[in-house]
């Protein structure tokens, strides 16, 4: 943990302390939308530390949007704060990366895609002569995009890459500046967090299934799941591509992105996602600044007891977060407006030093 992350929380908990108990829990609502919700008191948990929390950051200015605890399939906690509301759909930033793995992984069960090994060119149909010609190119699969491992120069957090995010949100064809990027590295040698590549992966799924990112997503995730209410976005002033634009959602409906995943893609009965896809999109392939990286999905480590607990994570940037906890059957949901700042690290101290004490082994 560096040490910006590990005083933040230091911060955080020992403000906890101080937190009078004027917080008043409430079961969140029934609003017979597919989720059974349970109160906490009936259930028998130790409620202080929730109330501390909560107690806190009603009194404090932050930028948490929401906060959404699953436990057994049951929703038993469910805050929203800043003005946002059950109802409200929130920009989702890169958690959309973790959601287009799962994506993949239907679009391989489906038949569209034959395999996560086979190279991206034999899917993107029309890309024009690379400006930066390179046989390895030729060698970049689907795994290396979503290993973030295309050897491509394209690092969103070195501001010297050429592949940049925000460099190339200024270009006019996303995808032909992507696929012109240099080769830095033999692909499957080095892992760089690149959006980039996450678009390109909507891209194929797009041109192996004739249709757009949005349509795909609706038929063969979205409706199975039950969720109604999604669009689609971004920040830039640009028109931006369909394979570009990023998801928003709602907390309830994020959550259940989250118990899908908890449930090895099982919805209902219904296997909505291979088994062994949503293992192997959340089982470690690389390390990206030395955190367990998937397909899109980090693994991201807590302590309980002295044990080590890992949390099948999607993460974006201002505190969009789903944390799968399967050895727990917990999952907890943040949205958030702390972007580019530390402060969005801020419901990993919830989850360690709240919600894992709270919840853990009960």
């Amino acid at each position: 943990m560096d040490r910006s992350l590990l005083l933040l929380l230091l911060l955080f908990l020992s403000t906890l302390i101080h937190a009078q108990h004027t917080y008043s829990y409430t079961r969140p609502q029934n609003l017979e939308d597919g989720w059974y919700t349970q109160d906490l008191k009936t259930l028998g948990y130790d409620t202080l530390l929730i109330h501390k929390l909560f107690t806190k950051l009603a009194q404090e200015d932050h930028q948490v949007h929401s906060v959404l605890l699953v436990k057994n399939n049951q929703l038993l906690i469910e805050e929203y704060f800043n003005d946002h509301d059950v109802n409200k759909l929130h920009d989702l930033r890169s958690t959309t990366k973790s959601i287009r793995a799962l994506l993949i992984g239907i679009a391989i069960d489906k038949g569209f895609i034959q395999d996560v090994n086979d190279p991206i060119g034999k899917y993107l149909k029309h890309p024009a002569p690379s400006k930066n010609p390179d046989q390895r190119k030729d060698q970049i699969t689907i795994k290396h995009l979503l290993t973030m491992s295309s050897g491509l120069d394209c690092n969103d957090w070195d501001k010297s890459s050429k592949g940049q995010e925000d460099k190339v949100y200024k270009k006019k064809d996303w995808l032909q500046y992507t696929l012109d990027l240099p080769m830095m590295n033999d692909p499957g040698s080095v892992s760089h967090y690149c959006s980039m590549g996450a678009i390109l992966i909507a891209e194929i799924i797009s041109q192996a299934s004739g249709m757009t990112i949005q349509e795909f997503a609706q038929k063969y995730l979205f409706a199975e799941l039950g969720i109604t209410r999604v669009e689609w976005g971004h920040t830039s002033d640009k028109n931006v591509i369909d394979s570009g634009k990023r998801l928003y959602m709602t907390p309830r409906d994020l959550a259940r992105i989250g118990q899908l995943v908890l449930d090895d893609g099982n919805w209902d009965g219904k296997q909505i996602i291979p088994v062994d896809w949503v293992k192997e999109a959340t089982t470690p392939k690389t390390q990206i600044t030395g955190m367990d990286y998937g397909y899109f999905w980090w693994n991201i480590p807590f302590m309980l007891d002295e044990e080590k607990i890992i949390s099948k994570t999607a993460t974006g940037n201002g505190g969009q977060y789903i944390m799968v906890i399967p050895g727990l059957d917990i999952i907890a949901v943040f949205t958030g407006g702390a972007y580019n700042t530390q402060d969005d690290k801020l419901p990993f101290a919830i989850m360690q030093d709240i919600f894992l004490p709270t919840f853990g082994w009960q």
